[in-house]
């Protein structure tokens, strides 16, 4: 996603406050989505859609022998990251980059995992975003696919009329040959798919 190519779905920076507010804690535990990652300490993670680290510093700290590739086109969310990086006790694992979903920037098989947590639903031509998703995880690398549940009414999250239901995330990864390995809920309001290339 370009900066030419924000929309109506995009989260703004200005409401990154939102992203660290404590009960998001309580909803939507990262402890739950490192689980379903199945991470191991060597591992390299790509966290596209960053926004302020939320999932990457908890990914950062599982694999501590390993790197997190913090991705995101939002110049003000990467700040914010940094900032929080800079901070005594934060994660030194953690490399800060520029780049889009559909242009991230990362080497060709260079992820083992990749994570593109709440902006799934933000994304316009998600075929080429699982194109590059595809060109930069490893052979045997997962992508997870983190959204909102269309079940559940907002709030939090975006507006209902933007939610992605789980269901049809599967069947676009299938449709694009990928192995859907595993589907659930997460917290209170958000589902997790974790797929392989074929």
């Amino acid at each position: 996603m370009s900066e030419h190519e924000r929309n109506e779905r995009t989260f703004s920076p200005a409401r990154a406050q939102r992203l660290e507010d404590p009960e998001r804690q309580q909803f939507l535990p990262p402890a739950q989505v490192v689980e379903a990652l199945q991470l191991t300490g060597q591992m390299t993670v790509a966290d596209v859609g960053v926004g302020t680290g939320y999932f990457a510093i908890p990914i950062a700290r599982a694999v501590a022998t390993g790197r997190v590739l913090a991705v995101d086109f939002q110049d003000e969310m990467l700040d914010l990251l940094r900032h929080k990086l800079a901070a005594g006790g934060a994660p030194r694992n953690v490399d800060v980059i520029r780049g889009e979903a559909r242009a991230s920037t990362l080497a060709a098989a260079s992820c083992d995992r990749v994570l593109i947590a709440n902006v799934w639903h933000e994304l316009d031509r998600r075929d080429e975003v699982l194109a590059e998703m595809r060109r930069i995880l490893v052979r045997e690398g997962r992508l997870a696919i983190l959204d909102w549940r269309a079940d559940v009414e907002p709030p939090p999250g975006p507006p209902s009329a933007h939610r992605i239901p789980v269901d049809d995330v599967v069947a676009e990864l299938e449709a694009a040959r990928w192995n859907v390995t595993r589907s659930q809920q997460v917290g209170s309001f958000s589902y997790i798919v974790i797929a392989e290339p074929a």
